[in-house]
């Protein structure tokens, strides 16, 4: 395997900022880079905050929250973020152009052995590794919302993904703290959200069709499946917004009517009730 000491996490939002505070946590070098100034201060504040909060409460000793602190640094430069990095970690918006561009990007600046991984959660990474000259290096790294919490990251092997590479990250994984799972071969949605979306669509239809509430297929859900929580509460979590983008990418690629986004999701996404993130979705959540 190769070894990796400095990471560069590229995208300075809730995923990527804390990918990156993961990363710090564990030991390595990370530079967190966004193109947004905003995001990065944010980033930075959160990180701050963060710390300090675990020291206090007694989760964290205060040395390791200082190495980790020293550990993260943010800029809006690429070439400074990447140029020395052995594993960089793409945590931008779920647009395909938007990633090639990156890669290609990444591809000028990293040294030949830098290894790109996309954090994409549905994105499989054969979509994006002919736009580097080293597809052998391009594989998934599929972390978790919120990733400072989450266990499971999804590591995927593209064909054009070389072993070397796919236990590689795995073994960043599992120093990050975080329990692997390889993927041998490409699938769309990975395996988490294959299960997740067959349980929202299914709990969607039975919505669109008057045959429950939300809240009543939510407490089915949790008090029967023993799910942590039901499908319409992790909808507001992942973001009413995000899911709808999903489902219409995905119907605009194959064209199946089965793929249209639930008409009760248009309509959360056309009055913009995204959930949490929103204030309200399928449920209210008021401002502290």
């Amino acid at each position: 395997m190769q070894r990796v000491e400095r990471i560069c996490v590229l995208g300075a939002g809730n995923m990527g900022h804390q990918i990156a505070l993961c990363a710090a946590l564990s030991g390595y070098k990370v530079e967190c880079s966004d193109v947004k100034p905003e995001m990065l201060q944010k980033a930075d504040q959160f990180a701050d905050n963060y710390l300090k909060e675990r020291v206090a409460k007694g989760k964290l000793a205060q040395e390791a929250a200082r190495s980790a602190r020293e550990n993260i640094s943010f800029t809006t430069d690429l070439k400074e973020a990447a140029a020395d990095a052995d594993l960089v970690i793409e945590a931008v918006l779920e647009n395909l152009a938007l990633k090639r561009d990156i890669f290609a990007q990444l591809d000028e600046i990293c040294p030949p052995q830098t290894i790109l991984a996309t954090n994409s959660s549905y994105i499989v990474s054969s979509k994006i590794a002919d736009a580097t000259r080293r597809p052998e290096k391009v594989c998934n790294m599929h972390f978790f919302n919120p990733a400072l919490v989450m266990k499971l990251v999804e590591v995927v092997k593209g064909p054009h993904t070389a072993e070397e590479t796919a236990e590689t990250v795995r073994a960043v994984a599992e120093k990050m703290g975080k329990i692997p799972v390889m993927l041998q071969k490409e699938i769309y949605g990975f395996l988490v959200n294959r299960i997740v979306t067959a349980i929202r669509t299914e709990a969607l239809y039975l919505l669109d069709q008057g045959i429950a509430s939300h809240q009543d297929i939510d407490t089915a859900v949790v008090n029967a499946l023993g799910h942590p929580m039901g499908p319409f509460r992790l909808l507001d979590l992942v973001g009413i917004d995000l899911v709808y983008e999903i489902a219409m990418s995905r119907y605009r690629d194959t064209g199946d009517p089965a793929h249209k986004p639930s008409p009760y999701l248009v309509e959360k996404y056309v009055k913009g009730e995204w959930g949490r993130k929103a204030g309200r979705g399928f449920y209210e959540y008021p401002k502290e």
